[in-house]
């Protein structure tokens, strides 16, 4: 089965890394379709077919003075999609176990029946390097599955909130009502029925796929023993640190300052949550916002947080 494996990579030194990993690691890695949108200066060292052998690659390099975030570039490295069984998203500074694409196929076909979609997805496990050598800091072997951070409520200026993985002891998939924008597995036909919505900047947007996807009558659900690991831009990073959009020495450079999008962003997740965005972007017809609530206890309509959005759903 063909996949189709979406990298939207800013400024990163791990991009090659992870392209080589993900190879290296795969069962079918003549099955791989690597879309990736490259937003690195001209001083770095670009992509070549002939690296990805025997995947393949459609690649795009973007001056990073031209970028408008994490959500724009994924909703660009999506158009280089091609018709593949499979969509996997990214970021370009991971991990994987042995056999990580046999691993997915799997887990989401056992799922799929009965279900008009499927994404599998989280806040992977993490790794750093200690020298040359990668050290997994695996926080379980079962399932992280997503929950409102404890104490966190809604602003009253807009609805973005804050999410964790917490480790749940089971050895099987548990619903999820949240997902991880970095690693999130589904279906190919996720990109026709629910394409990426580049108006989005970076806060809010793991919020505005999770409720489209619930509205349109998907489920998410954690895996146990997820075969991805993800180097988490912290004090562990190291030489590996890699710089941010919105970081003031790459900010300056811009016409557009990312306070501006991520201001326009809050206001979409407001709009989308209220039903007010049409089309393609907008919310489906399967199950309600209010629907939602109910499912989570994230109410968008009343901005309230019932105790049932800070646990993970009962499996």
């Amino acid at each position: 089965m063909a996949l189709f494996v979406s990298l939207a990579a800013y400024c990163d030194p791990l991009l090659h890394f992870t392209i080589g990993r993900a190879l290296a690691t795969a069962s079918d890695p003549a099955g791989l379709h690597f879309g990736v949108v490259d937003q690195s200066p001209d001083s770095a060292r670009p992509l070549h077919p002939q690296e990805v052998a025997p995947a393949r690659l459609s690649y795009l390099r973007i001056d990073p003075v031209y970028a408008r975030g994490p959500c724009w570039a994924r909703a660009v490295a999506m158009t280089l999609y091609d018709g593949e069984d499979w969509y996997f998203q990214i970021d370009s500074h991971m991990d994987f176990d042995p056999g990580w694409d046999q691993q997915l196929i799997a887990q989401a076909m056992a799922l799929l029946p009965g279900r008009a979609g499927v994404v599998l997805s989280s806040y992977p496990n993490p790794f750093v390097f200690e020298g040359e050598q990668i050290s997994r800091r695996v926080c379980t072997d079962r399932v992280l599955a997503h929950v409102v951070k404890p104490g966190a409520v809604f602003d009253p200026e807009h609805p973005v909130l804050p999410f964790e993985a917490h480790p749940v002891e089971k050895d099987h998939p548990v619903p999820g009502f949240h997902l991880g924008a970095g690693c999130l597995f589904a279906p190919g036909r996720l990109v026709d029925e629910l394409p990426y919505d580049p108006g989005f900047y970076f806060h809010g947007e793991e919020q505005a796929l999770a409720l489209r996807l619930f509205t349109h009558g998907w489920d998410i659900f954690h895996m146990p023993r997820l075969p991805v690991y993800h180097l988490y831009n912290n004090a562990d990073s190291g030489a590996a640190r890699r710089p941010l959009h919105w970081d003031p020495e790459q900010d300056t450079r811009r016409s557009q300052t990312w306070w501006s999008l991520e201001q326009r962003s809050r206001q979409r997740l407001a709009a989308l949550a209220a039903g007010q965005l049409r089309g393609s972007f907008g919310l489906g017809r399967q199950r309600t916002v209010a629907d939602y609530a109910g499912f989570c206890g994230i109410d968008y309509l009343r901005r309230e947080l019932s105790p049932q959005a800070y646990l993970p759903l009962a499996a």
